[in-house]
């Protein structure tokens, strides 16, 4: 026990003698730190307050120099408004100035009104003194004027009001006479060269175009290998030929004709389905009525591929495109119908032609001229199915499969039904008249050619002053002698006109027709 005490003593004895030098020097690390300390506190202090005296001189600077900067800024603002108020004095001294002459300038012009006030005062005291001379002077001339009419209304017989009226019915007289003969002499200078060009244009179209002309008759022949092949097409007691005009609609003609016979009927359409069923029943050589109905309605429905095809060639021929699938077959049905014995489908391809012509002459759209001029009979096709007149008919068709709308119009004036409103409007008409006009193109009848002349010399005699009127040249003429005391020179060309007019308003024709006035005065006299 005692060893481990002395143990313990010697190790603290050991501890104590390292430990004691690090205490002191502990110690002193820490006074010497103080030290340091305060003589940095001290330094901190020194550096704190110079800084402080710095910046309370600077503060003291930037008052100073900010204190100038102010009293610059205020005696340079008060220089601008000591110059500003000096400038304006000086225009408020100009204004009062200008102000000055201008009342003097005010003054000078009120003096200068008041003497022109002055002058014209006396000016109008002498005008009222000359009108009232004036007056005086017109009541004297007046009163002259009065005596001197009544001296001579006494030598001449005659009042004022018969003078007047003797002296412009003169006057209305020659002024008619002279503007007759101009009217004349420029319409003659119009009409010339007017007619020379259109000449032009219309040969010119003509030359383009070649249709033939065949007349449609109202029979066709149909050639037989054999007169033996009668005997079978009238069959046992006539039963053949009786089924094939209850079949067709056609009359059959078997006369002496050797190795023929005629087909009869105004519908071309039928007389095609009898000709065409007649051939097959030939060639086929089964001819009776059973076959032959059978035959018959083959043919019909043949027909309907027909009438397409003929109205797609018609198209193709004529240039015309885009036209709606059933006015192509409308077209076709054309190739069988006849107006006036005109083929409708040749004449329509022909005024096709004569208007694309004379629209591409005149700078026209000859293609709308074209597509008009193919279809405007249009309404033919099916007249007979249905009411109205085919204008109507061709009007309400175009609109339904939506063709142009100056086709259309073109369609509704093609027989001045309404009033033309484009050129192709008056071009179908000139191009319809010119395809119907043409030297056998049509074969009247002999009714309305004697009606047509009638109406012709009835609607020259209906005017006053009218002798007599004759209806020449197969009535494209009319010649009318008038009463020589009733119309005068210079009312003949104002008669011409007035008849042409009424002739144009009141009857349907081809082309033109001439209206010619005679007046004639004879005098008389024997030598006893």
């Amino acid at each position: 026990m005692d060893v481990q005490l002395v143990q313990l003593l010697l190790n603290l004895k050991g501890i104590a003698i390292y430990a004691i030098p690090f205490v002191v020097g502990i110690l002193i690390g820490v006074v010497l730190r103080k030290k340091l300390t305060e003589r940095k506190i001290a330094s901190a202090e020194e550096q704190a307050a110079s800084i402080i005296t710095l910046a309370e001189k600077e503060a003291q600077a930037k008052k100073k120099e900010t204190i100038l900067e102010a009293k610059d800024a205020l005696y340079k603002e008060k220089a601008d408004v000591e110059k500003e108020l000096k400038e304006k004095r000086t225009e408020l001294n100009k204004t009062e100035r200008r102000v000055v002459v201008r009342e003097e300038n005010l003054d000078k012009k009120s003096d200068l009104l008041d003497q022109r006030e002055k002058e014209i005062a006396r000016k109008e005291e002498k005008a009222s003194q000359r009108q009232n001379q004036l007056l005086e002077l017109e009541n004297r001339y007046n009163e002259l004027l009065g005596k001197e009419m009544e001296r001579l209304e006494r030598i001449a017989q005659m009042t004022v009001t018969e003078a007047k009226e003797e002296l412009m019915t003169r006057l209305e007289s020659e002024a008619k006479a002279e503007a007759s003969s101009r009217l004349k002499r420029i319409e003659e200078e119009i009409k010339e060269s007017a007619q020379h060009k259109a000449q032009e244009i219309i040969s010119s179209a003509i030359q383009k175009c070649s249709s033939e002309h065949v007349a449609e008759t109202t029979v066709s022949v149909v050639d037989l290998p054999n007169d033996e092949m009668k005997g079978r097409i009238i069959g046992r007691e006539g039963r053949n030929i009786r089924a094939l005009e209850i079949a067709t609609g056609v009359d059959l003609i078997i006369d002496d004709t050797p190795e023929a016979i005629i087909l009869s009927a105004y519908d071309p359409f039928k007389r095609e389905v009898a000709r065409r069923a007649l051939e097959k029943l030939m060639s086929d050589g089964r001819i009776h009525p059973g076959r032959i109905e059978d035959v018959v309605n083959k043919v019909k429905k043949e027909m309907s591929t027909i009438v397409k095809e003929e109205g797609e060639q018609a198209a193709f021929e004529t240039g015309v495109e885009g036209m709606h699938p059933e006015l192509i077959k409308l077209l076709g049905k054309l190739k069988f119908r006849s107006s006036y014995s005109q083929n409708v489908l040749f004449h329509s391809k022909e005024v096709a032609y004569v208007c694309g012509a004379i629209a591409a002459e005149l700078g026209e759209d000859a293609q709308m001229a074209k597509r008009a001029g193919l279809l405007h009979d249009i309404g033919k096709a099916v007249d007979h199915q249905t009411e109205g007149s085919h204008t109507q008919i061709g009007v309400e068709l175009a609109k339904r499969y939506n063709e142009p709308k100056i086709v259309v119009d073109a369609i509704a004036a093609h027989h001045q039904d309404v009033e033309a409103n484009s050129v192709i409007d008056v071009l179908l008409q000139a191009g319809d008249t010119l395809s119907a006009a043409r030297p056998g193109a049509r074969r009247e009848m002999l009714e309305t050619y004697i009606k047509r002349l009638q109406n012709l010399e009835k609607i020259a005699d209906s005017f006053k002053g009218v002798e007599k009127a004759y209806a020449i040249q197969a009535g494209r003429e009319i010649r009318v002698i008038v009463v020589p005391e009733q119309v005068k020179d210079h009312e003949v060309g104002y008669l011409a006109k007035d008849i042409a007019k009424k002739i144009e308003g009141e009857l349907a024709y081809p082309g033109e027709i001439k209206v010619t006035i005679i007046r004639e005065t004879r005098a008389v006299e024997f030598a006893k």
